[in-house]
């Protein structure tokens, strides 16, 4: 299926590793011109360089700025060229107990998870809507529903993006342009490979034990019964990026495995 999205333009926020990244590559196999994010120059450096090796004919290049500093975030605003996909995907998460975040956990993670895309959106949906046609997506996740007591903060963030995509598809009515939110499940990204690796080497049993082992006692209800990987999340995200996907617009869509025991 050609998806159309030869020499658009795409800005991957947070895109160096995981789900980022496997979203960046896909976006170029199919033609698209990307631009990565990460917070330092090392890092952006080395995943554009990854990047241009598997995918030779590749027009990719990377903008390092961190999403925690508004002075960073607004120098980035003015580096980025016109934007026809805007993958809002930059996050942060931890685990901790509610009584254990602080005023100062409440509103890093709001910066980082909520703000970033708000202020991206801001600067970009604009020309879009003006031109009648471009994509906005958030990579939300299952826990902007299924809200587990050890992330509250961290969901209330991901339930926010939800609101907000919504709220902003209102504003393309009658043009081309879309806005929605993928609400990811438990992805097998480096984070949690590199929490299962150090499980299996501690215990000394085979890693793949431990992520079936993993992947089944903390989500029981996942009918996929396995991580998701970051390139099936992305197979969603570059559909939504395409001219093909018209007619999906203020969505929330599912790409949790199944965790979720819901019919909408």
């Amino acid at each position: 299926m050609n998806l159309q999205l030869t020499s658009k333009t795409a800005f991957v926020s947070g895109s160096t590793q995981g789900i980022g990244f496997a979203i960046a590559k896909q976006l170029l196999q199919e033609g698209a011109h990307v631009i990565i994010n990460g917070r330092n120059n090392e890092k952006v450096a080395a995943a554009v360089e990854k990047l241009r090796l598997a995918i030779p004919e590749a027009v990719v290049s990377g903008i390092t700025a961190n999403f925690a500093d508004v002075d960073e975030v607004t120098k980035l605003l003015t580096q980025l060229p016109e934007i026809d996909i805007l993958v809002n995907n930059v996050g942060i998460f931890e685990l901790k107990q509610f009584a254990d975040i602080t005023d100062q956990d409440w509103l890093r993670f709001f910066e980082v998870n909520v703000m970033s895309g708000v202020r991206l959106s801001r600067a970009l949906l604009p020309k879009m809507i003006e031109k009648t046609q471009g994509r906005v997506i958030f990579i939300s996740s299952e826990s902007a529903v299924k809200i587990p007591g050890n992330m509250i903060h961290y969901a209330m963030t991901k339930t926010a993006m939800i609101s907000i995509a919504r709220g902003l598809a209102e504003l393309t009515k009658g043009t081309s342009v879309t806005v929605n939110t993928i609400l990811g499940g438990p992805t097998y990204s480096e984070g949690v490979s590199g929490v299962v690796e150090q499980i299996a080497a501690t215990a000394n049993i085979e890693v793949e034990q431990v992520k079936d082992n993993l992947s089944k006692t903390m989500n029981p209800t996942s009918l996929l019964q396995r991580f998701i990987t970051p390139s099936e999340l992305a197979n969603l995200v570059v559909y939504l990026s395409s001219p093909l996907s018209a007619a999906t617009n203020g969505s929330a869509l599912r790409a949790d495995g199944g965790l979720l025991q819901t019919i909408l």
